[in-house]
């Protein structure tokens, strides 16, 4: 029997390490268990490998749960200017994408070797390729590896979701909840590309072409690219939007977005004799033109087409409806949808109101942030809420 620690973090992804880091520096004693063979896996292929690592307009706004105003707590209080200051103490310098991501100029091992080293400030003990065989709760909590028992009165769930499984990921968060008597939000793979079949199959054949768009599910839209893909739609816009898609519903997408619905009417009176496909790929990919241009069934030049015609292929442009027939699943998703239930956490602490000492954070939890930096920085704000309570 190991004995001896304050709190033990399972999992040493961004949250759990932030969370062990702040925890340490605090003057706790804590063991991050962690079963693949180094930390950080998924901080490592992020972002490109350049770690997209927190987007300096994050705010409640940017994250889906089934209770909007959980986050608002923890993320008040860690700023990503916060965490841009730590990463700017380390001397790791760092750029600005599209729509306030915050990328490393360098490698994501940098932001990966700062949490290490700021859990060896705190004397955070860390270990690798444990395989979690039980945890149990008396007077508090006994986790048994393959290597021993490690037993803390705090204990803290930070395994994350089961999306990108191929980098070791899993739902054992979920089943620590069940065994704990935690309710839970469905999980369902988010930021992921949608499928596509029947007629919509016909896309596929522009695999490769991306084109900026606006994408809309629900009342939700984002002007980023889209992208064919060999089996559906993809890129930034569609990622987006598959967070709030839901099987059986029809994803709108606008090709024209800087084009108002009465723009072929106004091309048929400057240029009327510019073919219709012509037109259209003056504006989009010349493949994605064609196919839309076959989609429609206009051809010959502007001036000989109807004005009815024309403005319902305006409009249509605008509103392209597709109906995906699913997505590609947790194996292409980038995070998780759903999680521990947030009715079960205290937002200032990120512990169970039902046992003592037990606490949810990051990915594990039903928060998912957009695309751009924002699961980072809840990983790092719910991190920081349970290290500071542990």
């Amino acid at each position: 029997m190991s004995d001896g620690y304050d709190a033990i973090v399972l999992g040493a992804g961004a949250a759990g390490l932030m969370c062990a880091a702040r925890a340490g520096q605090r003057g706790r004693r804590v063991l991050v268990l962690e079963r693949a063979e180094k930390p950080g896996k998924k901080i490592l292929i992020s972002g490109g490998g350049r770690c997209n690592f927190t987007n300096i307009g994050a705010g409640p706004a940017n994250y889906l749960s089934a209770n909007p105003h959980f986050a608002k707590s923890a993320l008040a209080r860690y700023t990503p200017r916060d965490f841009l200051e730590l990463v700017e103490s380390y001397g790791i310098a760092w750029h600005e994408k599209t729509l306030g991501q915050l990328f490393c100029d360098g490698s994501a091992k940098q932001i990966v070797d700062l949490l290490l080293e700021e859990c060896a400030k705190g004397d955070v003990t860390l270990r690798c390729g444990e395989e979690i065989g039980s945890v149990e709760h008396g007077k508090g909590f006994t986790v048994t590896t393959q290597s021993g028992s490690y037993s803390a009165p705090a204990l803290v769930i930070a395994t994350g979701g089961p999306s990108i499984p191929k980098m070791g990921a899993t739902g054992f968060a979920y089943e620590l909840a069940r065994q704990f008597g935690l309710k839970l939000v469905e999980p369902r793979p988010a930021l992921v590309p949608l499928t596509l079949g029947g007629e919509e199959v016909l896309f596929r054949e522009i695999s490769g072409v991306a084109a900026p768009v606006v994408a809309t599910a629900g009342k939700t839209g984002f002007a980023e690219a889209a992208l064919f893909t060999h089996r559906g739609l993809s890129g930034p816009a569609i990622l987006q939007a598959s967070s709030y898609w839901r099987p059986g519903e029809s994803l709108l997408v606008d090709f024209v977005p800087h084009r108002d619905g009465e723009w072929l009417l106004d091309a048929k009176r400057d240029t009327p004799r510019t073919g219709f496909r012509a037109l259209l790929r003056e504006t989009l990919p010349a493949r994605l033109a064609d196919i839309l241009a076959e989609k429609l069934g206009l051809d010959g030049d502007m001036g000989n087409l109807p004005d009815k015609a024309l403005r319902a292929a305006g409009e249509r442009l605008k509103r392209w409806t597709f109906r995906p027939n699913g997505t590609e699943g947790f194996a292409k998703a980038e995070v998780t949808l759903g999680g521990i239930s947030t009715a079960g956490l205290s937002s200032k602490t990120m512990e169970t109101k039902r046992i003592p000492g037990l606490y949810a954070i990051g990915e594990a939890v039903d928060v998912t942030g957009w695309l751009g930096g924002y699961n980072f920085q809840w990983a790092w704000a719910s991190g920081v809420a349970a290290g500071e309570a542990v």
